[in-house]
């Protein structure tokens, strides 16, 4: 093989390893996040569920390999072998030669963008498999237009018209694309007369516009008319549309049409020069590099949250923490209600609660992303408000389809709530998945031996959270604001239960509300050293509204100390803004309660 072949041979196999070390390196929450919200069932009622809408087929197969980011390592390889597939049946359906195989990287690098500029889209896609549904839906695309190629010019208008009858079922969209593309390819084809192309042509684009209409009214009547050409392709909208989003795939359409449509023949000549190869090689290498670099995702606090979610998912609460050390932004709601989470469970909330960074920073996103999305589910879960939990998974799932996730706490929140039958239901679908059959089988215990629950240290002390009183409200999407008035109205004498109140009243802030709770706190634990942070609002409070008497409590050096630091430099700093003066605090003070009383806001807002 010549250098010219060989080399581009050999730089498309290096981008495929650059891309599986990139996805690996950066990635590897995102992808198991992505995993955790898909959902394939090796039933056939599960497959007859995805074929009664048009591409149905295409996301059962999403789903299938969906499952295999479970190991990242696994579905980044499967990924990379359908994109090396992919391209090697465009070069066939397209006749490209190998000196030009670079050509064939431009919809890999679109179909990874697509992927990879997702962000907080992947709680709100309803399309199932969708990081391996595009890939898929255009690699059998080409392998039948390659198909296309190989029937008697006499059949091929025939040919057009089936491909669409049998492709747009199974790939949606996407057949409808290779309909289309056959078409255009027939005018290039030297063994057709002038009218078989013409025939053709008119026949694709009549096939693509009345197939799906066709289809509509005999099989899938139950689908929204609206989406039939856009069956199997994801759907940008939440409150409002997106179609920035869709760029990705409007290219990849204008990428292969470019490549059905004869080549003049002079464009071909001047192609053959090496000058001419060299610089188109360069060329596109930079602009998809630069595209990839511009459209990835990259989001701090998003990486975090992820990387904090799937520790909480392994119960690892020190995890948690070692993911937000030396934070390096201004966290969102969503990882300080993870962070809290994780020092309760290790008891250490009242004394290191605000050594780490805290904020209200907003969701790098287009749309308004609710907690609940993000995490609020497992964080009522953790609070022992099973109810909540249950609500919004079985509310999700109607809204964005039944995901892994949504079953595993539908499953742990009937067994807190003592239902064994409806544990049981959501058991055996699990047990029917790949990845999650080994988690469902050590819940069957609890299914059939509930009693045993206590020997369980997650069960345990979610029960033992759990309010006395079922009940169920709405919260808007605020779950962090939900919880904690939720909080505020427990009347317990579990010491452990009864910290959560004075916690929640640190959260609001309210004078009234917290020195109840906090002598509450100090009759439950007599002869124990007060927490820091109860210390200081309570020295706080007590300068602020002279309500309580605190000149007898004794409160550690330190606390005293920061209090009057704290106010001397804020009587020097008046006139700043409050944004000033948190850069000018935080260094000092950004582990107190103080900090946090006067210039943390917006608590609120997710």
């Amino acid at each position: 093989m010549k250098r010219d072949r060989l080399f581009p041979i050999l730089l498309v196999a290096v981008a495929l390893c650059v891309i599986a070390w990139s996805l690996l390196a950066f990635e590897d929450n995102l992808l198991w996040k992505v995993q955790e919200l898909n959902l394939h069932l090796n039933t056939g009622m599960f497959f007859k569920q995805q074929m009664v809408v048009a591409g149905g087929f295409l996301t059962w197969l999403g789903t299938f390999f969906t499952e295999f980011f479970y190991h990242t390592w696994q579905g980044v390889l499967m990924l990379c072998a359908w994109w090396a597939l992919l391209m090697w049946l465009s070069a066939k359906a397209f006749c490209v030669k190998a000196k030009w195989a670079v050509l064939m990287l431009i919809p890999v690098t679109l179909l990874l963008t697509s992927n990879m500029e997702l962000g907080y889209w992947i709680y709100y896609l309803k399309l199932r498999g969708y990081f391996f549904v595009g890939t898929i839906g255009l690699t059998v695309a080409m392998a039948s237009i390659w198909g296309y190629r190989s029937v008697p010019a006499t059949f091929r208008p025939v040919a057009v018209v089936v491909a669409g009858a049998v492709l747009y079922p199974l790939l949606g969209a996407y057949g409808l694309l290779a309909v289309v593309l056959m078409g255009l390819l027939s005018c290039r084809q030297k063994d057709m007369k002038r009218l078989q192309k013409a025939v053709t042509c008119v026949l694709a684009v009549l096939t693509a516009l009345l197939v799906p209409v066709i289809y509509y009214w005999t099989v899938y009547y139950q689908t929204n008319y609206d989406y039939i050409y856009q069956a199997a392709l994801p759907v940008f909208e939440v409150d409002e549309a997106y179609p920035e989003y869709y760029t990705p795939f409007v290219l990849l359409g204008l990428f292969y049409v470019a490549m059905a449509l004869p080549f003049p023949e002079k464009w071909q000549q001047k192609a053959e020069k090496t000058s001419v190869w060299a610089v188109c090689q360069v060329t596109l290498l930079a602009v998809m590099v630069w595209g990839v670099q511009h459209y990835w995702y990259r989001d701090y606090n998003f990486e975090k949250e992820l990387e904090m979610r799937r520790a909480m998912e392994q119960r690892d609460w020190e995890g948690m923490l070692r993911a937000i050390t030396a934070f390096e932004d201004e966290p969102t709601r969503a990882i300080v209600m993870m962070k809290n989470l994780a020092l309760f469970r290790l008891g250490r909330q009242g004394d290191e609660m605000y050594h780490y960074k805290t904020g209200a920073k907003a969701h790098n996103a287009p749309m308004r992303v609710n907690m609940t999305q993000v995490v609020g589910r497992a964080i009522y879960y953790e609070y022992g408000q099973a109810n909540y939990c249950y609500r919004w998974c079985l509310e999700d799932g109607v809204e964005f389809g039944w995901r892994a996730e949504y079953l595993k706490y539908m499953t742990r929140c009937a067994l807190v709530n003592g239902e064994t039958e409806v544990a049981k239901k959501y058991i055996q679908l699990l047990k029917h998945t790949r990845f999650h059959k080994e988690w469902a089988e050590a819940q069957e215990q609890y299914a059939y031996h509930p009693e045993t629950m206590k020997d369980n240290e997650e069960y345990a002390i979610v029960k033992r959270l759990m309010m006395q009183e079922d009940h169920l409200g709405s919260d808007n999407g605020l779950a962090e604001m939900y919880l904690m008035n939720i909080l505020l109205d427990v009347n317990s004498f579990d010491p452990l239960v009864q910290e959560l109140t004075l916690l929640s009243a640190l959260w609001k802030k309210d004078i009234g509300l917290f020195w109840p709770r906090f002598f509450n706190y100090a009759n439950l634990h007599k002869g124990e050293h007060m927490p820091r942070h109860y210390q200081e609002a309570a020295y706080l409070y007590g300068h602020l509204e002279h309500q309580v008497d605190i000149s007898k409590m004794p409160f550690d050096e330190d606390v005293v100390r920061n209090y009057n630091d704290f106010m001397a430099l804020a009587q020097r700093c008046q006139g700043m803004t409050e944004e000033q003066m948190k850069s000018l605090f935080y260094p000092q003070f950004g582990k107190t309660f103080y900090y946090e009383y006067f210039l943390i806001r917006n608590q609120k807002s997710n």
